[in-house]
């Protein structure tokens, strides 16, 4: 409990200043959420109505975790799907709760979705049209009316939702490629709330995002933003290119990074997204060389040398790609063979959609031929684990590891390269990072760069990190690390914080300017 309160002090020292009650953050998933511990004792008859126990999934980590003491200090509001099968028992007749339940200090509104709306919703536009669409994929999108109608339904619910809590001096921070239409839906019912959003993946290129049939909707509803962000000017360029090419009375300011459309100003700036470094770095602490040598036992590895990959299962990070790389290493440099150990930790995903079913197979399938290609007695190449760890073993395996890989083909940023730099607090491990990341702008000059396309250089690269001398990792290492903890996600935050508060304030006293000129 003492690490929990001094983590929650420092969050409450360097969190942004906000009035009280005026944030309101919309997200598709919900900060805590309420489930039944007994729900097999329940279906197999044994529990009775009051008689079932309810219990509550906390934030683990990343931005959830990291809003989550900016509401309690500002008695904010934060809207969101509630997915927990007890959520409706313990929530009042309006779809509030006050979180959290130790300190009740900031309300949850909770949004109900049927099973339809989150498979045409979620499944459907979001993950099959949108996520794909904005890295790249086209051939994997699915553009089915039906998905784009829900879509559009659903986003009016939580705009709905915001509309309800939201008064004029509301700041509305909306989250991500789930809710693209809501905020001109929020801004017709509420014109003087300051909406922003970020949009933690990437943004493509106009001859890419013109193959959706909706896109000028999309542009639309993001345009009803005050202030819109990304990981990178990349993806700001491009989602300006996107606005120039669909709206001819658009009024683009390029060099002020903002657009004029209607009567409206919208700011677009990049703001690349940290991680909770101090959390990740007392977590890696935490953990010494007792944990490293139980894990090894555990899980069977044997080699002295290990490369670690930390990823979703999904077709953006790179992962067969990565494995084809190292089987490729494991052949063409056999002294390896019994020394290093690939730890492939991965989460399976979206497991409902077809792509991602077939990616888990192809995953399955190159790990079970290179170890049926190069394992010995003794040793065993690749070790894939798919166990739920905690942050502080998850941490010690990123300290102990000696090389990450992080090969995704296309990634808004990366935040598990930057959780392994904040984790290396002994600084003796390397970072090859794919140059398709946003990561790669901030990290790229002290990590070894790949092209995840380029088995062979990929290869190569393998080579250099594990022949890399103790001084070059530690003088490469920590440059990372300067890097990560002063951009950390409280750092994050109050970048998009300050950066609001400005544009608040040259919007509700532009001068002798109009919107346009005071952004």
């Amino acid at each position: 409990m003492g690490a929990d309160t001094d983590r929650a002090d420092e969050w409450h020292e360097r969190v942004p200043a906000i009035d009280d009650g005026s944030l309101i953050v919309v997200s598709n998933r919900q900060p805590y959420t309420h489930t039944y511990e007994d729900a097999e004792a329940a279906e197999n008859g044994e529990t009775e109505g009051n008689d079932r126990t309810i219990g509550i999934n906390r934030p683990a980590g990343g931005l959830t975790a990291g809003l989550d003491p900016v509401l309690q200090r500002t008695d904010g509001t934060w809207i969101a799907w509630g997915d927990g099968d007890a959520d409706e028992v313990v929530t009042d007749p309006d779809g509030t709760i006050r979180m959290p339940p130790e300190d009740p200090s900031y309300t949850l509104k909770r949004v109900w979705l049927t099973d339809q709306e989150v498979e045409e919703y979620y499944y459907g536009y979001s993950n099959r049209v949108l996520w794909p669409l904005c890295h790249g994929g086209v051939w994997q999108t699915d553009f089915a009316d039906e998905h784009w109608q829900q879509y559009r339904a659903v986003n009016r619910k939580f705009a709905e939702a915001t509309v309800e809590q939201a008064e004029a001096e509301s700041l509305v921070w909306f989250q991500d490629y789930h809710f693209a239409l809501a905020p001109r839906m929020v801004r017709a019912e509420v014109p003087e709330a300051f909406c922003m959003h970020f949009w933690h993946i990437t943004w493509p290129g106009w001859d890419t995002f013109r193959a959706c049939p909706q896109y000028r909707e999309l542009l639309d509803g993001l345009l009803g933003n005050d202030l819109l962000g990304f990981h990178t000017e990349r993806y700001c360029e491009n989602f300006i290119d996107c606005v120039e090419e669909t709206f001819e009375e658009a009024f683009v300011d390029r060099e002020g990074n903002r657009i004029h459309y209607g009567d409206h100003a919208t700011a677009i700036r990049a703001f690349p997204m940290g991680v909770d470094a101090a959390s990740v770095r007392r977590a890696s602490k935490s953990v010494g060389t007792d944990f490293w040598a139980e894990f090894k036992g555990k899980y069977g590895i044997s080699g002295d040398t290990v490369a670690l990959g930390v990823d979703r299962l999904d077709y953006t990070k790179g992962i067969t790609e990565r494995l084809a790389a190292l089987e490729e290493f494991w052949e063409s440099r056999p002294e390896w063979r019994g020394e290093l150990t690939y730890i492939q930790k991965a989460n399976e995903s979206r497991s409902l959609i077809p792509e991602y079913q077939d990616l888990q197979s192809d995953v399955t399938e190159a790990v079970s031929r290179i170890n049926d290609r190069f394992a010995t007695a003794e040793w065993q190449p690749v070790v894939y684990l798919t166990d739920f760890l905690p942050q502080e073993e998850l941490c010690g395996l990123y300290r102990f590891s000696d090389v990450m890989l992080v090969s995704a083909v296309r990634d808004g940023m990366n935040l598990v390269a930057k959780e392994y730099v904040a984790a290396q607090v002994d600084s003796d491990g390397v970072l090859v990072l794919s140059d398709q990341t946003g990561a790669y702008e901030e990290l790229g000059e002290h990590a070894l760069t790949i092209n995840p396309y380029d088995t062979e250089g990929f290869v190569s690269t393998i080579d250099t990190a594990l022949a890399m001398d103790e001084g070059e990792r530690a003088e490469r290492m920590n440059a990372l690390r300067e890097q990560v903890e002063s951009h950390d996600l409280v750092a994050w935050m109050n970048e998009v914080f300050d950066t609001a508060n400005e544009l608040e304030e040259a919007r509700n006293d532009p001068g002798d300017g109009d919107d346009a000129s005071a952004i």
